[in-house]
């Protein structure tokens, strides 16, 4: 892969001098893909990894016979509290400046910040048709693969939207997968888990329901702790659309903790699924868990992550762990499934167990990282792809 990307374009709010960044990594048939994230201090160097990220991410899902035909990268980032009363307003102006972009070769969706139906109200306010729109002209029924998406999204399972539940799941199975090739038996199994976003909220949902044991949850108020193991689908119904939890909601053996008591939390498995760079060599040696599940973006530093290997302690990386997302609205848009929540739920199983599977033999074989495994993967695919459909 290239060391830079195709396309890296500059924002500048005219209202509030807030700043936002679109980068393109790469296309393939003309389109990429990536999210919006909107945060405080969102810096272009964060989007461009993100961007190279999700070429990884579409590589690794490419399957020759399926009708999901893998986009190139791309991500969109503004610097701004999305908690802020202008935010929305930011959001709009950013989408306007970036339409010609969104139009014709950028889909786009959720990250960090943001929520579908936000991102949806403010591309329709934008002026444009749909956040994945540049896609499109790819689709053999038009028509048929919107509705078909359309109906997805308007799915629930247990209070909560399919949408939101892919991708998590895609996280839980990632450590399932771990745990079962390690022999290591689900109950007792200890989770603490960063963030009760989207991700990070079924990530813990799908863990505590295979028989793992949620120990600490941690959110923009603090970290919420109980070793005998918190009722998650309680935290669940209490957070808000940032994913912080109402207090009210804590049972009597719940106790707060301070924020970033998640991470030497005792557990075996660690999920930060919140921000970037959480774990760095100033922290990673408070961690006791023998796994981490990148839910999140770049979660750990490579320093960290080299630290961290030679203790023993395996980093499933978020290129893999936390695609399915990403992976799910393809699934759906080409018809490789149905609007269905028992295909995308077996579908997303079984593509991350062959996934996850695959690299940790890799690694084992190399005798490299589960990283640098699903980094060689990429490098063979990307070629792949290339001769197949060009390289834009």
């Amino acid at each position: 892969m290239s060391s830079a990307p195709l396309l890296s374009v500059g924002w500048t709010d005219h209202v509030t001098g807030r700043s936002g960044h679109l980068v393109v990594d790469r296309l393939v048939r003309g389109v990429a893909s990536g999210g919006l994230r909107m945060r405080e201090g969102c810096t272009v160097e964060e989007v461009t990894g993100l961007a190279r990220g999700m070429t990884m991410k579409e590589a690794l899902h490419y399957d020759p016979k399926a009708r999901y035909v893998p986009l190139g990268g791309a991500k969109g980032g503004i610097d701004c509290d999305p908690r802020s009363p202008e935010a929305y307003g930011v959001l709009v102006r950013y989408l306007r400046a970036m339409r010609p972009y969104v139009e014709r070769f950028w889909t786009t969706g959720e990250d960090l910040g943001l929520t579908q139906d936000l991102v949806d109200r403010a591309v329709a306010e934008a002026g444009l048709v749909s956040s994945v729109q540049a896609v499109y002209p790819l689709l053999d029924d038009e028509a048929a693969a919107r509705a078909r998406l359309a109906d997805a999204f308007a799915i629930e399972v247990d209070g909560i939207g399919l949408d939101e539940l892919v991708g998590g799941l895609g996280v839980a199975e990632s450590v399932l997968t771990a745990l079962d090739r390690a022999d290591r038996g689900y109950a007792g199994t200890r989770v603490s888990v960063q963030g009760l976003g989207t991700m990070g909220g079924a990530t813990a949902r799908f863990l505590a329901r295979a028989g793992l044991r949620v120990v600490a949850v941690a959110d923009v108020r603090g970290t919420i702790v109980n070793p005998d193991g918190l009722d998650v689908e309680a935290l669940l119904a209490a957070r808000d659309a940032h994913g912080a939890v109402d207090r009210s909601a804590l049972r009597p053996g719940d106790r707060e903790e301070p924020g970033d008591a998640w991470l030497a939390a005792e557990a075996e498995v660690l999920v930060p699924a919140a921000v970037s760079y959480a774990i760095d060599a100033g922290n990673q040696g408070r961690i006791t868990a023998r796994w981490i599940a990148e839910a999140a973006n770049m979660p750990v530093l490579p320093e960290a992550e080299e630290a961290l290997a030679a203790r023993g302690v395996t980093v499933l990386p978020d290129v893999v762990v936390n695609s399915c997302t990403n992976a799910w609205w393809w699934w759906t848009l080409f018809g490789d499934i149905e609007a269905d929540a028992d295909q995308a739920f077996a579908q997303v199983r079984g593509a991350m167990r062959t996934l996850v599977d695959g690299i940790l033999d890799r690694a084992e074989a190399d005798g490299t990282s589960p990283r640098a495994a699903a980094h060689a993967l990429v490098d063979e695919r990307l070629p792949q792809i290339a001769d197949r459909y060009g390289w834009y």
